[in-house]
């Protein structure tokens, strides 16, 4: 089981959401780098549970306890471990799960592959619960990034159930300033005024015992140009392989993406022009600020699709894995009618430890 992403800046993330703990090993630090404790918690405090009608009702204080690694608040160059303690749990309420696979859940694959000594207490190691280590790598790495004029945001596009939707970045005017606005909220939007409409779409589901969807729109400032690899090594290729380790994600997709497939070459196609500081710069931005597996210098763009929390509590068609039969399953606990919220936290990080690999792996950290 791999639990293990990066090259020069290489994250482990490791425990289960019902295990004593949970947390993740940081390699390849630079020395001498200074963290803001507060704002790694603020960062936490973001993903935490039981904060928000939308989340689920478990709260857990996701205070990460340092072990090595950091000295008086500043980097040594070892590698960082922290961990977080599991305080919250409920196991009995997922006692039938190695018999009664959940739809839309890992509990039947994970049973397959590790021929049922997987841990199946809150979904184990194939949690979302274990983004919570992946936030705080995430937030270390902001703090890096920040230092070398890089900005990192997200916020909700879109919510099911809600007929509107947030407006999109700017692909060529976007400012830090939103960015910066955008990282520090818990349920993120540029306009403020489809927050409730969204928050009411999440409620409706969870009163009809079921779950939403979205699409959480993510944002990369200041990286330069040059950055990244042709092939399998793109800046793409980073970004996709650590965002599909967030659990839920089931779409990824960069600049205009599949809106790609209706466009003609004159219309796909960013034409580059010299700004006023002498600055290659493209008018529109469609690719997303990557070209050929490598960043062009304009904002770094890209979107994700969460699916709804697997976890619903309505009566759902599944089989007694026993028994040998079909069953039905009702699914107790605490789960969240709708993770997009938490998630787009979540996608910062990934976006935050994908940028200082990118920058590690050109010579610039």
């Amino acid at each position: 089981m791999s639990s293990s992403w990066g090259e020069r800046f290489r994250i482990s993330i490791f425990g289960g959401s019902h295990t004593e703990a949970i947390g993740v090993n940081i390699e390849g630090l630079p020395p001498g780098e200074p963290l803001d404790w507060e704002q790694l918690l603020a960062q936490m405090a973001r993903r935490a549970p039981g904060q928000d009608p939308t989340s689920t009702t478990r709260k857990e204080a996701d205070q990460p306890r340092v072990l090595c690694g950091l000295l008086d608040g500043v980097t040594t160059g070892a590698p960082l471990c922290a961990i977080i303690e599991n305080t919250n749990q409920r196991s009995k309420d997922y006692s039938q799960l190695k018999t009664l696979p959940r739809p839309g859940h890992a509990d039947y694959t994970a049973q397959v592959k590790y021929g049922g000594y997987q841990d199946v207490r809150g979904g184990g190691h194939f949690s979302g619960r274990l983004t919570a280590p992946l936030v705080f790598a995430g937030a270390v790495a902001r703090q890096l990034l920040a230092r070398r004029g890089v900005t990192v945001g997200a916020h909700v596009r879109k919510i099911a159930g809600y007929k509107g939707e947030d407006r999109p970045f700017d692909p060529v005017g976007l400012s830090p300033a939103l960015l910066e606005r955008l990282s520090g909220e818990y349920f993120p939007v540029i306009d403020p005024a489809v927050r409730q409409g969204m928050r009411g779409a999440i409620e409706e589901a969870r009163m009809a015992q079921n779950s939403a969807g979205g699409l959480v729109e993510c944002a990369i400032l200041g990286l330069p140009a040059g950055m990244g690899d042709p092939m399998f090594g793109g800046a793409e290729n980073r970004i996709a392989s650590l965002v599909f380790g967030i659990p839920a994600v089931k779409g990824l997709s960069f600049g205009a993406g599949f809106r790609v497939a209706e466009m003609l070459g004159s219309e796909n196609n960013d034409p580059f022009y010299m700004d006023e500081a002498g600055q290659i710069k493209t008018r529109t931005n469609h690719a997303g600020g990557i070209l050929g597996g490598i960043t062009s210098g304009m904002p770094l763009i890209f979107s994700a699709a969460f699916k709804p929390t697997p976890s619903i509590s309505r009566e759902q068609d599944t089989v007694d894995l026993q028994a040998g039969t079909n069953a039905k399953l009702r699914v107790t606990g605490r789960h969240d009618p709708c993770i997009v919220p938490r998630a787009a936290v979540a996608l910062e990080a990934a976006a935050c430890i994908a940028a200082v690999e990118l920058l590690a792996q050109s010579g610039k950290l």
